[in-house]
């Protein structure tokens, strides 16, 4: 039987720093210092984190501040407008940079999303324009075309593409993330697991682990507010206005039942990193008190896990 520590082990949990500054939406955080974001993770027991616009981006500067409350960089999220074939070279001119950060940081992982014809993220559009632009077939080559020169990068410095369908861009939907899986090179690109941004595409989370376990390198845990879900999709709601809503969560608070995905990911001896990751408005919902409900919940529905299956200790044939 599996005890708790060897469970923990095998689960390296970190948490995002978009729980107290958010990225997507300016102003969301902004009193929040660099020190007081790490220190509350720390504290916390939290073991990793992700870079935000609060980090500092010079690598040696990062790594001290880090290392001083026992924290490591997990990755970096990479918008990227590679479905563009006149700004493909300058975008993966862009990601290199961005790559050989993460590789001076450590890294193992560059998270990388679409953002071409994105509802907030994409520069090409106006303000004025609402809803997602699809891509032409025409655009999907030239996003695959990209996103496989990009791992290639990325395989060069050490590191493994994953990607990360999101809300609000061109790969949202369940039949969306079923095409990029279907069109991209297994070996190449992989895939990020985020449990929220599933259910708010129409994908089951549990589902989509099974059918693409094997491409899955990465995980983000969010839970979803089923009110406020429907809601946003009674009401047509964009991404942004669906966060302050409150439409995310952290593990345990929603709807989302995650025992079964906690037990497949143990059976499948899932070994990467487990990053909670909940956009929610700081001023509304603390985030110190919600990074701990995060940590309570994970470890405690852990422990009642392992005690259910019997898991192959090191060196044991399954």
């Amino acid at each position: 039987m599996a005890t708790v520590q060897e469970t923990n082990e095998q689960f390296r949990i970190g948490i995002a720093p978009i729980s107290w500054v958010n990225d997507d939406i300016p102003g969301l955080g902004d009193h929040y210092t660099q020190d007081q974001v790490l220190r509350e993770m720390a504290s916390l027991g939290y073991r990793s984190t992700e870079m935000g616009r609060l980090f500092s981006q010079e690598p040696a500067a990062l790594r001290e501040k880090l290392a001083a409350h026992g924290l490591q960089l997990a990755s970096k999220f990479v918008g990227v407008l590679l479905s563009d074939r006149d700004r493909q070279q300058a975008e993966l001119d862009s990601f290199r940079e961005w790559a050989e950060y993460l590789k001076e940081m450590g890294c193992r992982h560059v998270i990388v999303c679409e953002m071409g014809g994105s509802i907030h993220w994409d520069p090409r559009r106006s303000p004025q324009e609402t809803g997602i632009r699809k891509l032409t077939d025409e655009q999907w080559q030239t996003l695959v075309d990209g996103l496989h020169q990009a791992a290639g990068i990325a395989q060069a410095l050490g590191l493994e593409l994953v990607y990360h369908y999101h809300a609000g861009t061109v790969v949202e939907t369940a039949e969306e993330i079923d095409r990029l899986m279907a069109e991209t090179a297994p070996g190449l690109v992989h895939l990020l697991f985020d449990t929220g941004h599933a259910l708010y595409g129409g994908y089951d989370p549990l589902a989509l682990w099974m059918k693409y376990e094997k491409r899955i390198k990465y995980v983000h845990l969010k839970d979803v507010r089923a009110e406020v879900l429907k809601h946003v999709r009674m009401h047509q709601l964009d991404f942004r206005s669906a966060v302050l809503q409150g439409l995310f969560t952290v593990p345990g608070d929603g709807c989302i039942d995650f025992v079964p995905i906690f037990r497949r990911l143990l059976q499948s001896q899932y070994a990467g990193w487990v990053i909670v990751e909940a956009e929610q408005d700081p001023a509304v919902a603390d985030p110190y008190t919600y990074a701990k409900m995060a940590k309570d919940y994970i470890e405690q529905t852990l422990k009642n896990v392992g005690e259910e299956i019997r898991l192959p200790r090191q060196g044991e044939r399954g």
